[in-house]
């Protein structure tokens, strides 16, 4: 098998790609280690050192209309979240100032819901007209479900980035949400697109989904060119369907990430919620492929110390400016 995965290296490395059928070959390797290695050594190629950074804020909290099992956020379930409909303008701004300070690149609203009104929509973009007032930090968004005329809205006040996480696969996605469509979120991200935005999308593992859908997954965000991928680990929060849910193995958890770099070799391919889930990987995983992350307080769970975590990326080599 090693040399199948120096083959595809190679092959990846001169401009090629691989194919569905290789990935879940690759999968079921023995050869983990080399697999993660080889990961890593196409995310140096295509990439280099550097590593970017990205924070969130829960901009408008709970009493979301959709079912998504694995959410604390949803109406369907009893999570004793907070629960609040727009952020204190101050306390967004608060937020932005510290993480542009620390020197996170990126820092965007995050909104509980399918979408948000028009009237929200105005509210948020004054919160977002403070930041830039204040920082240089680039501004990003993800508001559920929006239409055209409220992208362009947010493309015109400078948003960079537009966030709509796919979750899962298309096959996989009818079992953890029936309230909106696999294509609702496509023709977002492609709305999203036509505005001129850039998109951040990608998913969560560990909902009970096969290896073959997390391989179904990648290569649906590598059709859609997405470039900056967070890949999530679920946390099993008490009062959601999905709290009984038995957390992945190491190797699992290994494999994914490595292969969603050899699927997408020139992506930021970003830790994202749960990080805490797999603590005692993240050495390993920063070898496998990874070269960004979410970091500091992520919406209604508690993420990881931006110092340390810079402290840590700093340690394995990384840089934080192109």
């Amino acid at each position: 098998m090693k040399e199948k995965i120096d083959l595809i290296k190679k092959r990846i490395i001169n401009g090629g790609n691989i194919v569905f059928e290789e990935s879940l070959e690759l999968c079921k390797t023995t050869e983990i280690e080399h697999l993660c290695n080889t990961a890593n050594d196409i995310r140096k190629h295509f990439t280099g050192s550097y590593f970017n950074l990205c924070s969130i804020v829960n901009a408008k909290s709970g009493k979301c209309s959709e079912n998504c099992k694995w959410c604390s956020q949803s109406s369907f379930h009893n999570t004793n979240i907070e629960t609040y409909n727009i952020i204190d303008k101050n306390e967004a701004l608060t937020q932005a100032r510290n993480n542009f300070k620390k020197g996170v690149h990126k820092f965007s609203l995050v909104t509980s819901g399918k979408s948000v009104s028009d009237e929200k929509l105005d509210e948020l973009i004054e919160i977002y007209q403070e930041i830039k007032k204040e920082t240089n930090i680039e501004i990003d968004a993800s508001m559920g479900l929006l239409k055209k005329h409220q992208l362009r809205k947010l493309k015109e006040i400078g948003i960079k980035h537009y966030h709509c996480n796919l979750e899962t696969s298309r096959s996989y996605f009818p079992k953890v949400c029936t309230t909106h469509t696999y294509d609702d979120k496509i023709k977002t991200i492609n709305l999203a697109k036509e505005v001129g935005l850039e998109i951040c999308s990608g998913g969560i593992i560990g909902m009970g989904e096969t290896m073959e859908q997390r391989i179904e997954l990648a290569f649906e965000l590598k059709n859609l060119k997405i470039k900056s991928i967070p890949i999530n680990i679920l946390n099993p929060i008490k009062g959601t369907a999905l709290e009984k849910t038995a957390p992945l193995s190491d190797n699992e958890i290994l494999i994914t990430f490595a292969m969603f770099r050899f699927i997408n070799p020139d992506a930021q391919i970003r830790f994202a919620g749960g990080r805490l889930q797999i603590e005692h990987l993240e050495e390993k995983l920063l070898k496998s492929g990874v070269n960004a992350a979410l970091v500091g307080n992520l919406l209604t769970t508690v993420g990881k110390n931006i110092d340390e975590d810079i402290e840590q990326f700093t340690r394995l080599g990384f840089t934080f400016k192109i």
